[in-house]
């Protein structure tokens, strides 16, 4: 069996293709262009290590961060393992490829090793971040 197909055919097959690829082609653009926006928290260290510190020196110490994904970073909440470790942090959003700052504040009235953690609570994605804080506190 042979199908003749006149131009008037060929061309409305051809113009019905063209539409047909021009309307996949823009779902994938809009697909694209609604991928959603993410923050990535990238930090500097992932152990604060005071080495040997004085007792009753200044415990003082600044962990340095970078958001390296292309929505704001907003930290909600720096928790410490305990009381005698004192995180403090910024509440505006850090935008993207700018970088933001913890002050830990380590009480070094105690001599002897320590090993303690503080958690970083983001929309980042990873929501949850842990960085260990260690020392020796010597006389």
């Amino acid at each position: 069996m042979k199908i003749n197909l006149n131009t008037v055919t060929k061309g409305a097959i051809v113009c019905f293709l063209l539409i047909a690829t021009a309307h996949v082609g823009h779902a994938q653009m809009t697909l694209a262009k609604t991928e959603a926006k993410v923050a990535i928290i990238d930090f500097d260290v992932e152990t604060l290590d005071y080495g040997k510190i004085a007792q009753n020196s200044d415990g003082t110490r600044t962990i340095s961060f970078t958001n390296t994904g292309d929505a704001p970073l907003v930290i909600s909440e720096v928790k410490s393992s305990c009381g005698c470790t004192v995180p403090t942090y910024s509440k505006a959003p850090i935008l993207p490829n700018a970088t933001g700052e913890i002050t830990v504040k380590y009480n070094t009235s105690k001599v002897g090793a320590f090993t303690k953690k503080i958690t970083v609570l983001s929309n980042a994605t990873e929501a949850s971040k842990v960085i260990r804080i260690k020392g020796v506190v010597v006389k």
